[in-house]
C-alpha cells in the first residue's frame, strides 16, 4: 500500500473498516519506523510454548508491547528476566487484531554491557591510533627476573595462584604484592596509584593481574586512566586479566598478555630444575675450559721461560742499536739540509725571473702605445660614421613623401589621419585634411563620382 493512500484521506471522505484502519496505520508505522533502537527495562515476560518472547518494555513515564519470534529469540545469548535494563532494535508495527502498538524485534542486548561494549571499542579505537598498542613500544620480559611485583587484591585465589607458581618454579624470586582494589568505584584511582608506586621501586617487572568476571567487574581495567597508566610504566608488564576469553585494553597495552593470572607467573618464572640442569652443564665447560687454558698457558710460559734473556744483554743491544740510530739521523739531517739549501737557491732564481717590475715596464709600453692609437681610431670612425649617415640621409630624402609633397603634389587625409587612396573611401560632403609640402588645407568632397548619375525625362 503506497504512502499517497494515506494523504488521500484528509482530502476526501472514505469510509473505512477497522481492518482496513488498522492495515494501513501498521503500515505507515512499520514504513516509517523500519528500524529503531529502544532502552527501557523489561516486565511482563512471557515465553508461550511456540518459542516467540512478548514483554513489556518500561521506562519511568511509559511502556510499549515488544514482540521477540523464534527465529531471532535463538540469537539473543543473555537470559531475560524481569527487571533486566535491555537495548532493543526492531521495527514499529500494529498487532492489528487488537489494534495494540508494538515493537518487532530482531535484537536484544543488555543495555549496561551494550553501552560498555562501545565504550571499550570507542577507546579501543583511540588509544591504537595514538600508537599505545603498537608492537615497537613492546619490551621484552627479562629471563630470570630477581624481584617481581604484583598490582592485585590482597585477598582471593589470584595471589595465591601466583605465589603457588613461584614457589614450585623458582623459589629464588622475591614477590612484592602491591595491593589495590580491582572493583568498585575507587578501582580505577587505586590500581593507577599501585601502578605509579611499583614502577618508581624498580621490579624486574610487574603482573597486573585481576580474576574472571562480568564485564562490569573487569570494567576498571578498560578505563583510560588505567590504560594510560600500564603504558607509562618503564617497567615491563604483563597483564592477566579475567579467564582466557575475557579481553580488557589494558592487555593490550601492556608488553604480555597472559590469558590467566597463572599464566603470567609462568612466564616470569624461570623453571628452577631446567635451570639448574643448565647451570650443571655449564659448569662442567667452565671446568674443562679452564683447565684447558691453564694447560696452553703452561706452555706458553716454558716457552718464554727458555727465550728468557739476561737484561744487560737486552741493555747493551739497545745501547748499540740507539748509537746507529743517532748517527743515521745526523746524516739524514745534513743531507735533507743540504738538499733543502739547494731547492731555495733555484727559487730564489725563478723569483727574480719572474719579479713583477719587468712585466710593469712592458704593460706601462703597451699601454702608451695604445694611449696614441685610441684617439686617432676615434676620429677615423667618427669620419666613417658621418658619411654613412650623410648617405642614408640622401637615400631617405628620395623616397620621404615630404620631397614628393614639395614638388607639388598633396596627401588627402579622413577625420582619423588615414590616407585616401580610393575615391571609395570618401563620401559626398565629407571633410578631408589636404597636406601640402608646405602648411596643409581643410576641403569637403562634393562628388566622388561614384554614384550613377541619373536623367529626369520630364525636363
Amino acid at each position: 500500500m503506497r504512502k499517497d493512500s494515506f494523504e488521500r484521506l484528509g482530502l476526501e471522505r472514505e469510509v473505512l473498516t477497522v481492518s482496513q484502519l488498522n492495515g494501513r496505520a501498521r503500515v505507515l508505522l512499520e514504513d516509517v519506523f523500519a528500524q529503531v533502537w529502544v532502552e527501557g527495562e523489561i516486565s511482563n515476560l512471557a515465553r508461550p510454548a511456540s518459542g516467540h518472547i512478548y514483554f513489556t518494555l518500561k521506562d519511568s513515564q511509559a511502556q510499549v508491547r515488544c514482540a521477540l519470534f523464534r527465529q531471532n529469540a535463538t540469537r539473543v545469548r543473555q537470559a531475560l528476566r524481569d527487571g533486566l535494563a535491555v537495548r532493543v532494535r526492531g521495527k514499529v508495527s500494529l498487532f492489528e487484531g487488537r489494534g495494540d502498538y508494538q515493537l518487532i524485534l530482531d535484537s536484544v542486548e543488555p543495555a549496561g554491557d551494550g553501552a560498555l561494549r562501545l565504550a571499550f571499542e570507542a577507546l579501543k579505537d583511540k588509544l591504537a591510533a595514538e600508537g599505545l598498542f603498537a608492537a615497537e613500544r613492546k619490551r621484552a620480559l627479562p629471563a630470570h627476573p630477581r624481584h617481581i611485583g604484583i598490582v592485585s587484591s590482597p585477598t582471593g585465589a589470584v595471589i595465591r595462584d601466583i605465589i603457588s607458581v613461584f614457589r614450585r618454579r623458582a623459589p629464588q624470586v622475591r614477590l612484592t604484592l602491591i595491593p589495590t582494589a580491582v572493583q568498585g568505584r575507587e578501582a580505577t584511582a587505586q590500581i593507577v596509584r599501585a601502578l605509579q608506586l611499583a614502577d618508581a621501586r624498580g621490579f624486574d617487572a610487574l603482573i597486573l593481574a585481576r580474576g574472571g568476571g562480568s564485564l562490569e567487574d573487569l570494567w576498571c581495567f578498560n578505563e583510560e586512566a588505567v590504560a594510560r597508566a600500564v603504558a607509562a610504566c618503564k617497567t615491563p608488564i604483563v597483564s592477566a586479566v579475567g579467564h582466557e576469553t575475557d579481553v580488557s585494553i589494558s592487555d593490550f597495552v601492556a608488553d604480555v598478555r597472559a590469558p590467566t593470572p597463572s599464566a603470567a607467573a609462568e612466564l616470569l618464572a624461570p623453571d628452577s630444575g631446567d635451570l639448574q640442569q643448565r647451570l650443571d652443564g655449564l659448569h662442567r665447560r667452565l671446568r674443562l675450559r679452564i683447565q684447558d687454558r691453564l694447560a696452553r698457558e703452561r706452555l706458553r710460559l716454558e716457552g718464554l721461560s727458555r727465550r728468557l734473556r739476561h737484561p744487560g744483554e737486552r741493555l747493551r743491544q739497545h745501547a748499540q742499536r740507539l748509537d746507529d740510530l743517532d748517527m743515521r739521523l745526523r746524516r739524514a739531517f745534513e743531507r735533507q739540509h743540504s738538499q733543502r739549501r739547494e731547492l731555495l737557491m733555484r727559487l730564489d732564481s725563478r723569483l727574480a725571473a719572474q719579479h713583477p717590475g719587468r712585466l710593469l715596464a712592458l704593460l706601462r709600453q703597451r699601454l702608451d702605445s695604445l694611449g696614441e692609437r685610441l684617439p686617432r681610431a676615434m676620429r677615423e670612425g667618427l669620419k666613417a660614421r658621418r658619411l654613412q649617415l650623410h648617405s642614408q640621409m640622401q637615400t631617405l630624402h628620395v623616397v620621404s613623401p615630404l620631397a614628393t609633397l614639395g614638388r607639388g603634389y598633396s596627401i588627402l587625409l579622413d577625420e582619423r589621419g588615414q590616407a585616401i587612396r580610393r575615391a571609395a573611401q570618401t563620401r559626398p560632403g565629407q571633410k578631408l585634411t589636404a597636406k601640402l609640402g608646405e602648411g596643409e588645407l581643410d576641403v569637403r568632397v562634393e562628388d566622388n563620382h561614384l554614384a550613377p548619375v541619373t536623367l529626369s525625362l520630364l525636363d
